[in-house]
């Protein structure tokens, strides 16, 4: 897989003055807070220019303005992790399909922006899935393996495509020796269901009924045991 087009290293520079703003502007008055492990952090204030991209359980994604090509993950007090990921992200090296770590202190990484659409996302839009992004994460995944990980929780939110490529999301997990099925599921049901029908009819689905299917999963995935 080559180098994702307009995804430039980012220079030296720049890094020195995310880090600058990081320690100015964010960190004096950013107010984050993870109320559950189970459920999203919730963001109190966020200091003017950056904006939340997104929140997992037990950290806040930001980006700055003045460099749309990072982004920063920031961990909610309390809540550990941090040093386990930047451990993934040295292992993990320079792979097209991941992000890479280009600075982390103190809970906070700072990460090269990854676009693209989340496969859920996709799904609910009815945009086409093409089979090499399933490829692509099936041999990034692998090359995690390679290194001595062991990628977790690799789902429809955590996944992502870019110009007909697959994208990795989160890699927070991938030191959990506990197997885990979502991927496998996940590619499971593409061949099964989502190509054959869902893919060639275009058809869209409502955030409310994927809603349904992963609770519906995660009952599923209570009762029968996992399977290696």
């Amino acid at each position: 897989m080559t180098p994702l087009a307009g995804a430039p290293r980012p220079a030296g520079h720049a890094i020195r003055s995310v880090r600058a703003l990081i320690d100015q502007t964010l960190r004096p008055t950013l107010r984050i807070e993870s109320v559950s492990a189970h459920d999203p952090i919730v963001v109190h204030h966020v200091p003017a220019p950056w904006r939340v991209l997104g929140c997992g359980n037990y950290a806040a994604v930001l980006t700055h303005p003045d460099h749309p090509e990072l982004v920063v993950k920031v961990y909610a007090p309390g809540r550990t992790g941090f040093d386990a990921e930047r451990m993934v992200y040295g292992r993990l090296g320079d792979h097209p399909s991941y992000s890479r770590c280009l600075h982390a202190e103190d809970g906070v990484l700072v990460l090269r922006r990854l676009h693209g659409v989340t496969l859920y996302d996709a799904v609910h839009q009815g945009l086409p899935i093409p089979e090499r992004v399933i490829r692509d994460i099936d041999a990034a995944l692998d090359h995690a393996r390679a290194r001595g990980l062991h990628p977790h929780d690799v789902h429809g939110r955590n996944v992502m495509m870019h110009d007909g490529r697959g994208l990795v999301v989160d890699v927070s997990d991938f030191l959990e020796e506990e197997d885990c099925t979502k991927w496998r599921d996940l590619r499971a049901a593409y061949f099964r269901v989502y190509r054959p029908v869902f893919m060639r009819l275009r058809l869209r689905v409502p955030y409310a009924a994927l809603d349904l299917v992963r609770f519906g999963y995660r009952l599923f995935r209570r009762i029968v045991p996992r399977r290696s």
